[in-house]
Order: structure tokens, then C-alpha cells, then sequence
């Protein structure tokens, strides 16, 4: 249990969860997360923003009593997942009279996901205002980052922006601001990775309306604060930019070793032509860490032996998820081997139609590599630089 002042009559009355390892049953949490919540106190009126996950609804009450709040007019729900609002019946329970500030669509999730009453709910649209006496609530509609629902809230007598998930990043750390934000890089570029890369044009659209409220503190949804936002502001601004660097990635599984060397010599090939070259070893690999490499790279590279008729599954997992994160990647291919047949690469091909890419000629052997096999990746290491360097990402 932890109360902590961001401003004066701002206070963060969230969760730290050290502990969890996972999130969605799917992305990897190795620094743990937290679940950020606010109490806003202004002179006529009470808010808190958004709550936190139903696991930590013990610390979240025990931090409202410390902060002596006994009356609630307000509850905003920024995002209807859980992990924001899975605490929302309870605060709804303890504070009767407080009304819970939805998006349209936010109101009908919270409805259906957590059976609060509809007649609960106060509807803002794009753009109105709540007062709390020397506060003010301004809501800023931001669909699709990451929810259909979400929106942010901003307070412009205080220049702090509550921007829900967006610029957050999951790590659970003591500090309640970035007191290091090149050390936050890493965690944040993560959480840009797995959560908010599938909608980068969406969040680009979004940047332009932000930076022009000149907020002096962002608080985001997990993750510490920024004071000032600058840092965290640029870095969102290069990776949901069209600009793509160097390099190339290779997921990639092998069973017998065949692929594993076609892979290795390919790295090889390309580092010859001064190309950043990151291979994945999926049956061992960390999908943050293959996620945080897709937000820069040039190229993709699929590396897989074909396992029956079809991409080995740990490939076909992987391409599924880059389809869904979609990165900017401009050009992908395929390297592997096969024994008897099947449709390997026409299947991977098909598992990328989210994907804006040039497909470029895939070196898909039978068997293990032999020299001719090796010359081949020597060519697509040529044909790969000359695509960069057309692209102007060599020098």
C-alpha cells in the first residue's frame, strides 16, 4: 500500500504488482507491472481516474482510506479492460453517488463486461468538460489506442495528461516518475511493441493533438510518469514514424539444424554488407524481445523447416503475431528446408496480408544446405542490401 503525491490534490492511489509474469496469457512480464490510478481533489468536487486490476482491490481501498477521500463525485474510466477498471464495481459500491464518466462505447463494455447499471454512467463526448472547482476535466476521445473505447483526461490548470495505456510501459519500479528516462527506453519500447504497435496510424493521428496540449506531467495507465514528457514524447514519435532503420530480423526454428545454418550463414552475408542482422531462436525466444526488434527493422526474414506439409508452429505463431502487431517493415522473405513437400512458404505468404510488404524471393531448399544452397543466401543477402540501399538506409 503506497500513496503518493504527484501534485498538489493529485495523488496516485494505484497498485504495484511485482509479481506477475504474464499478461493476456500471452505477453511476458520480466519487470512485473503496475496498475496506475489517481485521485483528483479540487475545490468543489472529488474524481479518481480509472481504478486498478480486481486482484490489487485491497491496496487500492487501503490507499483512498489513507488519502481520507469519503466522498466520490466522479469516477472516469479512461479503457474498459480490466486491468484499468476490473476494481470499477467496487469503487462504484463504496462511493453510491459517484458517477461513472464513460466514451460511448466505453459504456456499453462496462455494462456487459462488468454489469455496472447503465443509468450509472455519464456519457462525455470529444472535447467537454467536468468541473471540480479549481480543476477541470477535459476528455480527449483516442479510439483505437488501444481499445475502440479509450479516451484520455486532461486537467489544464494542473498541464497533467492522463493518457491511459498510451506511453506507458509494464515494469514495477518504486519510482513514481522516470527519474532515468534513457533507462525506461527499453521497457517502454517493449510495451509500444506487444500493445500499441497494431495501431500505429491510429496513435500517429493522436500525436499531433497531444503535443499541443503542452502538458507539463503525462501519467499513464502503467509504468512511471513523465516529468517532462519530452523523452517518452520523441521516442513515440520515431516509432510510429514511417522511418525504418538498417536492419533485419530472422525468427526462426529449426529441428535437425538444416535451417539453423542456413541462418547463420545468411547473418553472415548480411553483416558483410553492413546490415544489423537479429536472429530469433523461437524455441527459445522471449516474443517482447522479437516485438521490441519489429518496431525498427527493414526487413523480416522467416526462417522455418517445414514440418509435415505446413511451417513449423512455433514459425507459425510467430508470423501470426507479427501480423497482428503489423510493424513498418518494408520488405520479408522466407529461408528453410523441406524433406518430401509441402506448401511452406505459400502458407507464410498468407499468414502476412496486414503487412505492407515487398515479399522478395525465398531461398527454400530440400534437405540440408549444400554450396549451391549457401550461394543462394549469398544473393538474397545481395538482393537485401540493394533494397536498403534504395531505401536510402545505407550509406
Amino acid at each position: 500500500m503506497t500513496l503518493r503525491e504527484v501534485l498538489p490534490d493529485i495523488h496516485w492511489v494505484g497498485a504495484i504488482d511485482w509479481d506477475r509474469r504474464l499478461f493476456d496469457a500471452l505477453i511476458p512480464l520480466p519487470e512485473g507491472t503496475s496498475y496506475n490510478a489517481y485521485c483528483v481533489k479540487g475545490s468543489e468536487k472529488t474524481a479518481l481516474i480509472d481504478t486498478v486490476d480486481p486482484s490489487k482491490e485491497f491496496e487500492y481501498v487501503c490507499n483512498l482510506v489513507r488519502l481520507g477521500v469519503e466522498k466520490v463525485d466522479y469516477i472516469i474510466v479512461n479503457h474498459a479492460e480490466q486491468d484499468h477498471s476490473g476494481s470499477l464495481p467496487m469503487a462504484a459500491e463504496l462511493f453510491p453517488t459517484a458517477q461513472i464518466v464513460t466514451s460511448e462505447k466505453c459504456k456499453d463494455l462496462v455494462v456487459h463486461l462488468l454489469e455496472i447499471p447503465p443509468e450509472r454512467c455519464l456519457v462525455v463526448k470529444d472535447n467537454d468538460t467536468i468541473p471540480l472547482g479549481n480543476k477541470t476535466l477535459q476528455f480527449i476521445m483516442a479510439p483505437w489506442v488501444h481499445w475502440p473505447e479509450t479516451m484520455l483526461t486532461y486537467i489544464p490548470e494542473d498541464r497533467i495528461l492522463f493518457s491511459c495505456d498510451l506511453f506507458g510501459s509494464h515494469i514495477a519500479t518504486s519510482d513514481l516518475f522516470a527519474s532515468d528516462p534513457a533507462s525506461l527506453y527499453r521497457s517502454a519500447k517493449r510495451y509500444y511493441a506487444e500493445i500499441m504497435m497494431p495501431f500505429r496510424s491510429q496513435i500517429k493521428g493522436h500525436m499531433e493533438r497531444v503535443a499541443a496540449l503542452d502538458a507539463a506531467v503525462i501519467a499513464p495507465s502503467h509504468g512511471p510518469l513523465y516529468r517532462p514528457p519530452d523523452p517518452i514524447l520523441q521516442a513515440y514519435a520515431d516509432w510510429v514514424s514511417d522511418e525504418v532503420k538498417n536492419e533485419v530480423v530472422i525468427p526462426y526454428a529449426s529441428m535437425h539444424g538444416s535451417t539453423a545454418r542456413m541462418v547463420t550463414h545468411l547473418a553472415g552475408a548480411l553483416m558483410e554488407q553492413g546490415i544489423t542482422v537479429k536472429p530469433f531462436n523461437l524455441a527459445a525466444t522471449d516474443l517482447g524481445e522479437l516485438a521490441m526488434a519489429l518496431v525498427d527493422a527493414a526487413t523480416i526474414v522467416i526462417g522455418t523447416p517445414t514440418l509435415l506439409f505446413g511451417p513449423h508452429p512455433l514459425v507459425a505463431n510467430a508470423a501470426y503475431i507479427t501480423n497482428l502487431v503489423r510493424p513498418k517493415t518494408k520488405f520479408a522473405t522466407v529461408i528453410g528446408s523441406y524433406g518430401w513437400g509441402g506448401n511452406t512458404v505459400e502458407i507464410l505468404k498468407g499468414m502476412l496480408p496486414r503487412l505492407s510488404v515487398e515479399i522478395l524471393d525465398p531461398v527454400y531448399i530440400r534437405g540440408a544446405p549444400d554450396a549451391a544452397s549457401l550461394r543462394e543466401l549469398e544473393a538474397l543477402a545481395d538482393r537485401i542490401a540493394a533494397k536498403h540501399r534504395e531505401a536510402g538506409l545505407m550509406g
